[in-house]
This record gives structure tokens, C-alpha cells and sequence, in this order.
């Protein structure tokens, strides 16, 4: 399945619409543009990508993916995956744990009980299904969601660039803890997706 994400287009209109009753937000567009898109593949690779990611480099991550697809094919398929040896897995680069959070993604997918091409329209029970994945923490589900299926109000306040990138907007002497960062957004309803791509973009910003 292809990406949904939020279009260039979609992004702009959101931050418009935020910028128009936020003064902070409106300076920080003038100073540093609007924000690329962020879009990944939707399904079952992109998530199990995900786990394969954790806590490695970029490169180590790539090495993996690509041993596992020369093992199981492009698709990795959920069934093949679950039928591989422990050995096999783990010569491609997969730790015990990894390989728990692998199968338990896998178990989930082929059992039907998580649906990439049906996950609940409201975003709270769609992360609440994706966090039935061992590995998969409510971070991980709501950079699925914004990036994967473009939903416009995911608002990942846990994260550590958009918890620095909101005191530095907003001008705060501490950086805001997670509860801080979601009621300081509360107002941006329904464009809080637009705004966090938009302080990921801000607090990378090298002029600032």
C-alpha cells in the first residue's frame, strides 16, 4: 500500500489555519518556510521497518532489511517470517527481542486482529491497536499514523524534538513535559499533525 500521509498542500493549509490565531507559529513560518512532506509507505513492512530500526543506526538498519529481504523476499510476508528459523533470523541481524516483536507483529497481522488497511478511524483506538504489537510504543503508532496515513490531528507530544522545538517556539525558559506540550496544542485542533512536522522542521532549523 502507498503512503497517505499529509500532502505539501495539506500541510500548509493546516499551519495557515494555526498561524492565523497563533503569533508564535506565524514568526516561525516567516523565518524558516513551510516543511517538506513526511510520507511512508502504508502496511505491515513499513511497521515491522520500524522495529527493525530501534535503537541502531541507520546504516545497521538497512543491513538488516536487506538480509531479511534476501532471506524471505521484498515482501518479508508476515507467514514466511513467522516460519523462519531463530538461527536464520539472527544471522540477518535480529536480536532474541527483536525477533519477539517481529513475531509478535506478524501473529497479529496474520491472526487479523491488526489490519493496516482498515485500522479504526478514531486515532486513540487506532493506537491503541497498534500498541498491541510488542515493541510498539504510543510513539511509534502516532509516527505511523501522521506519516503512513496522513492523519492531520496526531500530536506526539512525548517526543523529545517536539517537546524542545515547542519551549524554543513558544519561547519557554524549560522545556515543557509531555502533559505540558499536549494542552499546549490543544487550541491547534485539528491541524496538530501540520504543527509537529512543522516543529521537527523548526527545531532542525541549523539559522535558529
Amino acid at each position: 500500500m502507498s503512503g497517505v500521509g499529509i500532502s505539501r498542500h495539506r500541510l500548509e493549509a493546516g499551519l495557515d489555519a494555526i498561524a492565523a490565531q497563533e503569533p508564535a507559529i506565524a514568526r516561525a513560518l516567516d523565518k524558516v518556510g513551510y516543511p517538506a512532506e513526511r510520507i511512508r509507505d502504508r502496511g505491515y513492512r513499513t511497521m515491522l521497518r520500524t522495529i527493525v530500526g530501534q535503537q541502531v543506526s541507520v546504516a545497521a538498519a538497512d543491513s538488516v532489511w536487506r538480509k531479511l529481504e534476501a532471506l524471505l523476499g521484498d515482501a518479508i510476508p508476515p507467514e514466511e517470517l513467522l516460519a523462519a528459523e531463530f538461527d536464520a533470523l539472527r544471522a540477518c541481524g535480529l536480536s532474541r527481542q527483536k525477533q519477539g516483536y517481529a513475531r509478535s507483529l506478524c501473529e497479529l497481522v496474520t491472526a487479523g486482529e491488526v489490519d493496516f488497511a482498515a485500522l479504526p478511524a478514531d486515532d486513540e483506538e487506532a493506537i491503541e491497536q497498534l500498541t498491541r504489537i510488542k515493541g510498539i510504543g504510543r510513539w511509534s503508532a502516532e509516527i505511523y499514523l501522521l506519516f503512513a496515513e496522513g492523519r492531520e490531528d496526531i500530536w506526539p507530544a512525548g517526543d523529545l524534538a517536539v517537546q524542545v522545538g515547542m519551549g524554543k517556539l513558544l519561547g519557554l525558559t524549560e522545556r515543557p513535559s509531555e502533559k505540558e506540550t499536549r494542552a499546549l496544542a490543544e487550541s491547534w485542533r485539528p491541524h496538530r499533525g501540520a504543527a509537529a512536522v512543522f516543529i521537527w522542521h523548526y527545531y532542525q532549523n541549523a539559522a535558529l
